[in-house]
């Protein structure tokens, strides 16, 4: 049995990713939890191996016997997981997932998604959604867990899942209500209900337009950091159908895995064309100015992701027509553990 590490990613999202990963593998292993020095970040910046951007004791936590395998994700890590390799003598493997920022073949295996543009090579797992822990299982034990708040709401059921600023894309008060006239609309259509949840990156003004452009049978959630009753589990193991606005690759996955039909709402302009009023922000004229003169390797793409779920049959925009879901034969989790137990032998 390989002995693992998982040194935590420091971002919620990325965090998740990797979680799901080391239990998906079905293998033993240890979480490391490293703290950094705000100040120094030449490590990862000239791509070092090296544990100097950490404090002293968290450089001190790092000891052997080495693991077979260390998985993370995240800029700050990256320095880590090689020193880690280094000091183990070459043993260790080093599986990097989402955005890697040094050379490709400084990691032994890179798991990573159509927004950050990384080009296939032989130790790149090019996925189309990112990993995620939303399983059958889990499901039908959210949908038991939420029968009493959610079966007399008016079926069908629509799941709206609302994000926030991305890049170049800003969910703010105008897109906020636009998503919630569109998706009232969905449902008065059908005589159904809306399941609304937002997140971590939605902004007090964008919650208030949502919950007031709602005018049909709803259930809304406004996210709070540390809540055990947080129903977001609930809402994808009861809705017929998903509304994901289109920021967030990470609740897209989600969505998707649930092989219900997914909706993605345009914050405006992610299609290329900007449609009805858009939000104004200062860091999306800068973030697309970025993504159009400097390095791709500086920036994310997220059309890239709307493009393949798309094309593949996975997900539609709001206003268009579903057919019928396409379900890959093969899940992205599948294919992320085929690559990791080839790597170890253990295939």
């Amino acid at each position: 049995m390989p002995v693992i590490w998982l040194i935590d990613a420091y971002r919620a999202g990325e965090r998740g990713q990797v979680r799901a990963l080391v239990e998906a593998l079905g293998w033993p292993y240890e979480t490391r939890v490293l703290s950094y020095r705000k100040e120094r970040f030449w490590p990862h910046l000239l791509c070092r191996d090296s544990v100097h951007g950490l404090t002293d004791e968290a450089a001190r936590s790092l000891q052997p016997p080495w693991p077979d395998l260390v998985i993370s994700c995240g800029v700050r890590n990256e320095p880590v997981c090689r020193w880690i390799r280094a000091q183990s003598g070459g043993h260790t493997r080093y599986i990097h997932v989402g955005r890697p920022w040094a050379a490709l073949e400084t990691f032994d295996l890179v798991i990573t998604t159509p927004q950050y543009r990384v080009p296939p090579r032989a130790n790149v797992v090019n996925n189309m959604l990112t990993l995620h822990s939303v399983t059958a299982q889990r499901l039908a034990t959210a949908r038991s867990a939420w029968s009493d708040a959610f079966e007399a709401l008016p079926r069908p059921c629509f799941a709206v899942i609302a994000g926030g600023n991305s890049g170049p894309f800003t969910f703010g008060p105008k897109a906020a209500a636009h998503l919630g006239r569109q998706a009232s609309r969905l449902a008065q259509k059908h005589g159904g209900s809306l399941l609304v949840t937002t997140s971590s990156r939605t902004s007090e003004a964008a919650v208030a337009a949502l919950r007031e452009a709602i005018d049909v049978p709803v259930y809304f959630y406004p996210w709070r950091p540390d809540d055990k009753a947080n129903p977001y589990f609930g809402m994808l193991a009861w809705a017929d159908r998903l509304v994901v606005t289109g920021d967030s690759i990470a609740m897209l996955s989600e969505a998707c895995a649930t092989g219900k039909p997914v909706h993605m709402f345009d914050l405006g302009g992610m299609r290329g064309t900007t449609q009805g009023a858009v939000d104004f922000r200062l860091g999306a004229t800068l973030y697309g100015w970025l993504m159009r003169w400097l390095p791709q390797s500086l920036s994310r793409d997220i059309t890239l992701v709307h493009r393949q779920l798309r094309e593949s049959g996975r997900a539609v925009w709001l206003e268009e027509q579903f057919a019928a879901v396409s379900v890959p034969a093969e899940s992205d989790m599948q294919r992320a553990v085929t690559a990791v137990r080839e790597l170890l032998g253990q295939g």
